[in-house]
């Protein structure tokens, strides 16, 4: 990519150390932290290293991929930390109680930020370098850190070289920026995983279900990546999404995704963030077939539904027999989030042919646990209710769900459960009064 090296001339008065930086942060503050790959590795660092004057500041932020030492054991004092979506680096100080968890749906976070209680003091940013008209971009993330510094009182930026300049809501001018601090870091990435034949099943299975021309909404991980490696004999695929990852590349490379017949922003690939590897970083730098827009545009279920076909792609912990789905939490702790999946399947549900999707492998640990249950444990949050909910997919099959009643769904999804459980699953529903005996039993 292409990179103003005298930028830092040109914004002298604004140019400063992270230590620097770090030291305009009032106490008792709260302060937004960018998100997934954009996370403002150097200023994190700084921020416990050099913020020795900091008490009672709240932290906020979605996922981020880098370090987060501010959750660290004898730092509760300074910062407390609420997590709109829980990733790995605060899982732990999450559930020993050192920082909360806040279940939101990712469409309506952006309000929070901009009209609720949650509007940061000061938001901590990464970007890319300036342009010769003083704009950076918000690179690879714009999701909720649009409304955060549209609305932080005070913006200080990580200018990272290695920050793509990615195009659509991603504009900010450096007038409007406190500090810059000039790095030279590689974003953290989250390079695919090497797919098993259970997620290489899920994949077909899903992919049967997707018709020439949908517009795709899917996450991050093996599953989603198994459907795209499953769709490359689709065509004029589109890609309306809150986040996508190297699959998504992959198949815009191939011309299987083209967006030629996607019923709204023809031909771009619209996202609210991008996680992957440092080849998908560099194929987002200025490319004019992606769009990264905030998460009130790509999450809202009515912009959504709008795209005919629009197929929504989201997996789970676990299904109960009535169709409810688990999602954030495992054995009653917080483990993930809300984030999209209610806002997609919600829309996909009223989309013109929409095909709303949770896939998920059919069982845990080594098969020793059904992910389809008779019912869920105590401490288990039911992310999609068994009135959203429509196709459900695992190694076994498929099964539409909508419109069955609690007998017909019973009767289904014992049908996509692994095999070793199938008669366990019956008996407990039958103790229910779900279903009758067992035929042939």
């Amino acid at each position: 990519m292409t990179i103003d090296r005298d930028w830092q001339n040109t914004f002298a008065d604004q140019v400063c150390s992270a230590g620097q930086a770090i030291g305009r942060i009032q106490p008792g503050a709260r302060i937004f932290i960018g998100s997934g790959a954009a996370e403002p590795t150097a200023l994190v660092e700084a921020l416990v290293q050099d913020g020795g004057h900091l008490r009672g500041n709240e932290i906020i932020h979605l996922l981020t991929l880098g370090p987060a030492p501010y959750v660290a054991p004898g730092l509760q004092e300074r910062f407390r930390h609420t997590a709109f979506f829980i990733g790995a680096n605060v899982r732990e100080a999450v559930t020993a109680g050192r920082a909360d968890f806040m279940p939101i749906f990712l469409s309506e976070i952006p309000a929070l930020l901009r009209h609720g209680d949650k509007r940061p003091d000061t938001a901590l940013i990464c970007v890319s370098p300036p342009d010769v008209h003083g704009t950076v971009s918000l690179g690879v993330s714009v999701d909720i850190v649009r409304a955060a510094v549209d609305s932080a009182r005070q913006i200080i930026a990580e200018v990272n070289v290695q920050m793509p300049r990615t195009l659509g809501d991603t504009v900010l001018h450096v007038k409007d920026i406190a500090a810059l601090v000039p790095t030279d870091r590689p974003l953290p990435e989250a390079r695919p995983e090497a797919l098993d034949p259970v997620c290489r099943a899920i994949g077909a299975e899903v992919a049967k279900l997707i018709p020439n021309a949908a517009t795709l909404q899917m996450g991050i991980g093996r599953i989603p990546d198994a459907v795209l490696a499953a769709l490359h004999d689709h065509h004029d695929l589109g890609v309306h999404t809150e986040m996508f990852s190297d699959g998504v590349m992959d198949l815009a490379l191939c011309g299987v995704i083209n967006g030629k017949r996607k019923s709204f922003n023809a031909g771009k690939i619209v996202s609210s963030f991008i996680i992957g590897s440092e080849r998908l970083y560099r194929w987002v730098h200025d490319n004019p077939m992606v769009e990264l827009r905030p998460t009130e545009f790509t999450n809202d279920p009515q912009r959504i539904a709008s795209h005919e076909r629009m197929v929504a792609i989201n997996s789970a912990i676990a299904v109960d027999l009535t169709g409810q789905v688990a999602a954030d939490t495992v054995r009653g702790r917080f483990f993930s989030g809300i984030g999209g999946q209610v806002d997609f399947i919600r829309g996909a549900a009223r989309s013109r042919g929409g095909v709303p999707v949770i896939a998920l492998p059919s069982t845990a640990k080594d098969g020793a646990i059904s992910r389809i249950q008779p019912v869920f444990e105590e401490g288990t949050g039911v992310v999609t209710s068994r009135g959203d909910v429509h196709w459900i997919v695992t190694e076994y099959g498929a099964v539409n769900l909508w419109g069955r009643s609690i007998r017909e769904r019973v009767e289904a999804l014992i049908s996509i459960a692994h095999p070793d459980f199938r008669a366990e699953l019956w008996a407990a529903a039958q103790g229910r009064r779900w279903i009758g005996p067992q035929p042939g039993a």
